[in-house]
């Protein structure tokens, strides 16, 4: 489901949207970190979550309606963090198996869309846009094995702010490269958020130092 609303969510002009979403979702972490996981916050990490959240609820507040797509986003993929921190298999066989349980939603749709929609689609695979979708292959995997990972290694709230670095590259393109426009309310959320993240680094700094 993430996927699948990421990808529409870029080929229809709405990657500012899909960048809120992931910036929301780490919030949706710390929040399942505490309400699941029993996961405790110091008073500086709090502090940053304060700020992560101003700035989120003010993005949220200048769109002027239930962002749908962020939304989506950060709970499934919220979610899907939860369930791989969870479950006690390693990143790759993990993944192995998530693909594996939607080889019979693929077979069923290349089934429903054998004959005449093929044929026309056939075409598509002696073009150079063929090698890109081919190469969204191990783009995708080697993210998702790192995410595994880390989701079992990591507290889960750190991981969480760990993820703002996506969202901070998806509105990069969205501005930079597709020409979506970015407001001076959205340069102010990224204040927030950023502020928040450094409050909750060198919270994490003090606290290595204390270990060490």
């Amino acid at each position: 489901m993430n996927w699948l609303i990421y990808v529409w969510a870029v080929n229809n002009g709405r990657m500012l949207e899909a960048s809120l979403g992931y910036y929301i979702n780490p919030l949706i972490n710390v929040l399942l970190g505490l309400l699941i996981l029993r996961e405790r916050l110091r008073p500086l990490q709090w502090a940053a979550v304060a700020l992560a959240v101003a700035g989120v609820a003010q993005q949220v507040w200048q769109v002027g309606s239930l962002p749908w797509v962020s939304l989506a986003l950060a709970l499934t993929f919220g979610f899907y963090g939860l369930i791989r921190k969870k479950a006690p298999v390693q990143a790759l066989p993990g993944l192995a198996v998530e693909t594996w349980l939607l080889l019979p939603v693929a077979l069923g749709w290349m089934l429903f869309n054998s004959g005449t929609a093929m044929t026309t689609q056939a075409s598509f695979w002696n073009t150079p846009q063929a090698l890109w979708l081919i190469a969204a292959g191990p783009v995708t995997l080697v993210p998702l094995l790192c995410f595994n990972a880390a989701a079992r290694h990591l507290p889960y709230a750190t991981l969480g702010f760990l993820q703002y670095v996506a969202p901070t590259l998806v509105l990069a393109l969205a501005v930079g490269l597709y020409g979506e426009h970015l407001s001076t309310s959205t340069l102010t959320a990224f204040a927030f958020i950023w502020a928040g993240l450094a409050v909750y680094s060198f919270d994490v700094w003090i606290a290595l130092r204390r270990k060490s």
